[in-house]
C-alpha cells in the first residue's frame, strides 16, 4: 500500500531557494540530477548531504529507535483539519468502514488473482482493457518487459560486482539483503532499456493533470536511482512490514501534502471524490520536511521493480493492499477516531463495528498512527484494524525474470522460497543519490559504469531518461508541461 502515489520557515532549511527546488523536483514525474555527480546535483538543488546509513534508518521498526509521542502542534493540526465540518467527517468514516468491509472480503477471496496482469507485447491493448482496474488496485504486473535470459544475467553481474567490492554497505550488516548500490552495470542497463521506458511511459498515461498550467510532464520518463534488493532464502532479518512511502506526518501537514490540497476531499468528509491519479495537486506538495534518510523528496507516480529471478507468492515477493483510494482514506482518517470498547473487551466483530468507533473530539491526542517525522509511514493490525491487513495484504502473482511490477507498495515480511528473490528498483520519481544516506557510496568501486558505458547501452530515450539528451514536448503536453521541460533543458545545458 502506498499513497501516490509529490513550507514554512521551520521546515525550509534544506532549500536555499524553495521555489527553485520545487520546480526541479517536479520535472516530468521524476527528477533531474540523474546525469549529474552527487556534488553537482547537490549544488543545483541546495540540499545538504545526508549522513551515511542504510535502509534501516528509514523506518522506526528497523532502526531500533523508540517511537515517541508527537509534539502538541500535531494535535492543533488535527483539530484544524476537521474544524467546522466534524459531522461530515464522521458520516464519511461510517461510509468508509462499510465499504472497506465489503472490499476486504473480495480481496481475501481472490488473493493474488486480484492484481491486474499486462503483457508487454500487448501493452496498449491491455492498458485500455485494465486501466480502470489498475487505478482501483494501485498495482500492476507487466510480463515480458525484458527477455528472461537478459534479466537473469543481471543477477550474475550484480553478484560479481558485490564480490569485487566487499566494502559495499548493506542491511542487515551480518547478512545484507538491501545493498547501498545505485550505479551497477545491470542497474544502468535496466533503467535505460527501451522496453522498460516504453512501459513506464504507458503507465504514466493513467495519470491526469486537472490543471493544464501545472508544471508537470507525463510524457517523459526519467530514471530514479534507488537501492538494490536481494533477499536470501529463509531470511527473517529484513522484516519490514506494511508501510507507505513518500513521507509520513507530511500527509497531514499544511506545509506538506497540504500545499497542493492533495487530500482535502478526504479531510472534508468526501473521500469518494478524492482522485489519487490527479498529478496537478502533487506538484506543490512537500513529502520530506525532515530530511529523513531514504525519504523521497520527489513526487513519484509509481514505484517499480524489474525481476531478475523467478519468485512465487510467499517467497519474498511484494505484498500490497490493492485498495488505493480506500486504504489512503482510512490511514488519513484513522487518527481522528477511537474505539468505545477496546480489543479484548468485546469480540472482533463488535470491536470493528461502525457503532463502536467515535470521533475523538475532546479526547483527541497528537498521535498520527504509525507516522513519525523523518521516517516512513508504517501500518499494523493494532493501529489500523479495519484494513484487515492479515487478509488483505496479498502477494503479487508468480514473477519471472524480466517481469516488471509497478505499485503503491508494501513489502512481504518473510522470504520462504528456495532461491534468492532479486529486484532492480526503478522508481519513477525523485533525485538519484540525494534522497539516500550519504557517504562515499560507490565512488571507489571497481568496474562502476561511466558515461561511455551508458552511451553504449542506451538509445536516445535511455539517454534522455538519464539527462543526457534534450527533453522534447509532445503534441499532447500541456502548457505547464512545456514550461517545466524548458526549465529542465536549461538546467541540463540544452
Amino acid at each position: 500500500m502506498a499513497v501516490q502515489p509529490p513550507t514554512d520557515k521551520d521546515f525550509s532549511s534544506a532549500y536555499i531557494n524553495p521555489q527553485m527546488s520545487y520546480k526541479l523536483r517536479t520535472i516530468g514525474r521524476i527528477t533531474l540530477g540523474s546525469s549529474m555527480t552527487a556534488a553537482v546535483a547537490q549544488t543545483q538543488l541546495r540540499i545538504p548531504a545526508k549522513r551515511e546509513g542504510d535502509i534501516s534508518d528509514s523506518f522506526i521498526s528497523l532502526s531500533g529507535t523508540e517511537r515517541l509521542p508527537l509534539p502538541s502542534r500535531f494535535l492543533d493540526l488535527k483539530k484544524a483539519l476537521t474544524a467546522g465540518h466534524e459531522h461530515r467527517v464522521v458520516d464519511s468514516w461510517k461510509r468508509l468502514l462499510d465499504t472497506l468491509q465489503a472490499e476486504n472480503q473480495t480481496i481475501a477471496r481472490d488473493g493474488p488473482m486480484i492484481i491486474p496482469n499486462i503483457d508487454f507485447h500487448e501493452l496498449d491493448r491491455d492498458l485500455a482493457k485494465l486501466g480502470t482496474e489498475i487505478k482501483k488496485r494501485g498495482v500492476a504486473v507487466v510480463r515480458n518487459v525484458v527477455p528472461e535470459k537478459e534479466a537473469r544475467a543481471y543477477k550474475d553481474e550484480i553478484d560479481e560486482y558485490v564480490r569485487q567490492n566487499p566494502s559495499t554497505r548493506g542491511f542487515p550488516q551480518n547478512n545484507p539483503q538491501v545493498f547501498e548500490l545505485y550505479w551497477s552495470a545491470p542497474q544502468i542497463k535496466a533503467r535505460a532499456h527501451p522496453n522498460l521506458l516504453k512501459t513506464q511511459t504507458a503507465l504514466m498515461r493513467l495519470w491526469k493533470s486537472s490543471d493544464p498550467e501545472s508544471e508537470i510532464s507525463m510524457s517523459q520518463p526519467l530514471i530514479y536511482a534507488d537501492r538494490l534488493r536481494i533477499r536470501q532464502p529463509g531470511d527473517a532479518n529484513f522484516a519490514l512490514g506494511p508501510h507507505i512511502d513518500g513521507g509520513s506526518v507530511e500527509r497531514w501537514e499544511p506545509h506538506g501534502y497540504g500545499r497542493g490540497r492533495v487530500y482535502n476531499e478526504i479531510f472534508e468528509g468526501a473521500w469518494e471524490e478524492y482522485d489519487p491519479w490527479d498529478a496537478s495537486t502533487r506538484v506543490p506538495a512537500i513529502t520530506n520536511n525532515y530530511n529523513g534518510l531514504g525519504a523521497c523528496s520527489m513526487f513519484r507516480m509509481f514505484q517499480g521493480w524489474l525481476s531478475m529471478s523467478q519468485t512465487r507468492p510467499l517467497e519474498g515477493t511484494l505484498m500490497v493492499n490493492p485498495l488505493l483510494q480506500l486504504s489512503t482514506a482510512y490511514v488519513l482518517l484513522r487518527p481522528f477516531f477511537q474505539p468505545i470498547k477496546h480489543a479484548g473487551q468485546v469480540s472482533e466483530d463488535e470491536y470493528l463495528s461502525t457503532d463502536n468507533w467515535e470521533f475523538a473530539g475532546a479526547s483527541m491526542t497528537s498521535e498520527l498512527q504509525g507516522a513519525t517525522p523523518g521516517h516512513g509511514q508504517e501500518l499494523s493490525a493494532v493501529l489500523h484494524p479495519h484494513l484487515d491487513l492479515k487478509k488483505t495484504m496479498v502477494h503479487v502473482p508468480e514473477i519471472r525474470p524480466g517481469d516488471y511490477v509497478a505499485w503503491h507498495c508494501d513489502i512481504d515480511q518473510v522470504h520462504q522460497g528456495k532461491s534468492a528473490s532479486s529486484v532492480l528498483t526503478a522508481f519513477l520519481a525523485g533525485t538519484p543519490g540525494l534522497d539516500f544516506p550519504g557517504g562515499k557510496g560507490e565512488s571507489e568501486h571497481i568496474n562502476r559504469p561511466d558515461y561511455a558505458y551508458l552511451r553504449s547501452h542506451a538509445d536516445p530515450s535511455g539517454l534522455r531518461a538519464h539527462g543526457f539528451e534534450k527533453l522534447n514536448p509532445t503534441a499532447e503536453d500541456t502548457n505547464g508541461a512545456k514550461r517545466i521541460m524548458e526549465l529542465a533543458n536549461s538546467i541540463l545545458g540544452f
